[in-house]
């Protein structure tokens, strides 16, 4: 059973859904619980290796979700086949973790949730806070029986939008958040600082998007900022109505599953959907008009 402290600390942040985050005590508390499967998944793919938490599983974002001809993700009979490989059934409680204060764990997520997975949760803190906080990892890779998967349906349309569907909102004028760093924003970068400047051939913004940096969601522990603090960034400060139907993008999708995961869990707006084909795709598209 969970610690009450623990998972009092995230009830009072007053979150829309606060079940969807799990304290790292929680997942310790439930490293033996065969109704729960704790996936890693990173940017870094050698951290797994390096060590991770008992028990739990990884899942690469790249050669576990996409496919790998066509760019979009795996079809149903992967996804099942994926899910049942990693043991995890319709039922069970995935819990996602990673690196980079949960962006890929978001990401996966997020993923999870195109094939209607029931109960996907992220241990708040992440990768960062687990180690901080001194907690035991291994090099051990668990080997779980296959578990009984049925072929979902996947759904793309309430939480995921495409070219063409960020097209229209330009036109209706509805809100547009890109989550990257303001510099990539403003077109003087081509991704984050510090990382290869490549993927789009130029550099600005979706005509029309606000600029509110994923990060600004997290604090220095790697948790989430509480719910009333987080209005005060999208709803004071971006102007973000939990009645607006809102797309978010990034470079591919990633960092804008962070904020889709915000937005949408942790401050209840109904309407958001990720845009992952993102900035690699509308930088590079031919006479896509773009704003610096």
């Amino acid at each position: 059973m969970a610690r009450p402290a623990e998972e009092a600390v995230i009830a009072q942040k007053g979150y829309a859904v606060p079940e969807a985050l799990v304290s790292t005590e929680w997942v310790a508390q439930h490293l033996e619980d065969p109704s729960v499967r704790v996936v890693e998944s990173d940017e870094d793919v050698l951290l797994y290796d390096m060590g991770h938490i008992p028990g739990a599983v990884k899942i690469d974002w790249h050669t576990d979700l996409q496919d790998p001809v066509v760019r979009d993700y795996i079809d149903p009979q992967r996804f099942a086949a994926l899910a049942s490989s990693r043991g995890i059934s319709r039922d069970t409680t995935v819990v996602f973790y990673g690196d980079k204060n949960n962006w890929w764990a978001c990401y996966a997520f997020w993923a999870f949730k195109l094939f209607g997975h029931p109960d996907c949760r992220i241990m708040d803190g992440g990768r960062k806070k687990w180690e901080a906080e001194g907690r035991p990892m291994t090099r051990d890779v668990p080997s779980y029986a296959p578990a009984s998967y049925p072929v979902p349906r996947r759904e793309d349309a309430p939480i995921r939008a495409f070219r063409q569907d960020v097209e229209a909102h330009v036109r209706a004028g509805r809100p547009l958040v890109d989550v990257r760093s303001p510099q990539e924003y403003r077109g003087e970068l081509l991704h984050m600082p510090d990382y290869p400047q490549e993927g789009a051939l130029r550099g600005g913004h979706i005509p029309g998007a606000r600029n509110v940096p994923w990060v600004m969601a997290i604090q220095e522990d790697g948790t989430f900022k509480p719910a009333d603090a987080l209005r005060a960034i999208y709803q004071e400060q971006a102007g973000l109505s939990p009645q607006d139907d809102i797309v978010a993008y990034c470079r591919i999708g990633e960092r804008s599953a962070h904020t889709w995961f915000v937005l949408t869990y942790l401050l209840g707006y109904p309407r958001v959907r990720n845009y992952d084909g993102s900035w690699t795709e509308w930088g590079n598209l031919v006479r896509a008009p773009i704003e610096r």
